[in-house]
């Protein structure tokens, strides 16, 4: 399958004018400069990419995708396969963390199912099926996928940003579902950062010490099997997953159609990772909603020069961090479009 053309092509530059317009603004309101903090620069920075004076964050689509990983039959997670699956229907159902903050924020909610193990019904409310095969090979002996099938798991996620644009979205959120995936996720974060496993490993879905152990030797196998190839593509299709190829496709695909996008906790930073080892310019189009309680995600924000928002000890995924994110960057916008400057409300600014 050939590759989207984000993957390759060159992506759009956020909008110089409309950021140093912003930036003019909130020097003139009724505030000390800066004392907003953070708030400031996130209108900003969203002023540049959506090119408006009025930036706004009220059009979010989430999509949340799903996939499963052989390398679960080394035992590197405290839950069952069958998971995967059944979380998709519980997404569809209204039931999951994402499905109740997506309908708090307005947000719409789409999953992508890339391939399980288990049966997914058929005719799920918002559930896309782009299976691509039931599960990755196990990554801890052999590439866990092809680059024929990275290829379609980018597509996926290139396609899920094209239905957003077409809805008029004007934040994506990405989210994570597949059981298996922090492995997968913390070899390829070892892989591109040239980590120690034992560093980065972490509980996961609940892992004990002694699981955790487990996982970083199982990952030590993968990546001495994989040796010192650090390109994307190729990390991607020994060391990833399905679900987190087309993550990083979907960021890409949102950046290439001028589409902020949130960052959510570990499994997706690391999808940004690898996207930004490929296309360095999309770090202009990324904010980052928390850091997650994993222990590899602060190394991996780290080598992305990225503050998050919020610190809350979440390691969910799903999107569930950067969904709860949102109000932040909603207030921004509507501090930065709503104050008085000086001028208009007759007060005095510093002499």
């Amino acid at each position: 399958m050939p590759l989207p053309d984000c993957w390759t092509a060159p992506l759009p530059a956020t909008d110089a004018h409309y950021r140093e317009q912003a930036r003019m603004r909130q020097s003139v309101l009724t505030k000390p400069p800066g004392s907003l903090g953070t708030l400031e620069q996130l209108a900003i920075t969203l002023s540049g990419q959506q090119a408006t004076a009025t930036p706004a964050v009220d059009r979010v689509h989430i999509a949340v995708f799903a996939g499963d990983h052989g390398v679960c039959e080394e035992g590197v997670s405290a839950f069952p396969q069958a998971v995967t699956a059944q979380m998709i229907a519980n997404f569809a159902h209204g039931g999951a963390a994402i499905s109740v903050l997506a309908k708090t924020l307005g947000a719409s909610l789409e999953v992508i199912n890339l391939g399980t193990v288990g049966d997914v019904p058929a005719g799920l409310n918002g559930v896309v099926d782009a299976t691509i095969l039931p599960q990755t090979r196990n990554l801890a002996l052999e590439p866990a996928m092809t680059d024929t099938e990275v290829g379609a798991a980018l597509t996926a996620g290139d396609l899920a940003a094209q239905r957003a644009a077409s809805a008029g979205t004007q934040l994506f959120i990405a989210g994570d579902m597949g059981i298996g995936n922090t492995t997968a996720a913390t070899a390829l974060a070892c892989c591109l950062l040239n980590q120690n496993p034992d560093a980065l490993s972490g509980p996961g879905t609940g892992l004990d010490a002694r699981g955790v152990c487990h996982k970083a030797e199982v990952i030590k196998r993968a990546l001495g099997r994989h040796g010192a190839d650090r390109t994307p593509m190729h990390a991607l299709a020994s060391l990833g997953g399905l679900e987190i190829a087309a993550i990083a496709g979907a960021i890409l695909g949102a950046a290439a159609r001028r589409i902020p996008v949130l960052i959510d906790g570990y499994i997706v930073s690391v999808a940004a990772l690898v996207a930004i080892r490929q296309q360095p310019e999309l770090r202009q189009w990324l904010h980052f909603g928390h850091q997650s309680a994993e222990p590899g995600h602060r190394r991996v924000l780290d080598a992305l020069e990225a503050t998050p928002l919020l610190s809350l000890g979440m390691r969910l995924g799903e999107g569930s961090g950067a969904a709860v994110a949102v109000p932040l960057m909603r207030s921004a916008c509507a501090l930065h479009n709503g104050m008085a400057s000086f001028a208009d409300a007759g007060v005095s600014d510093r002499s």
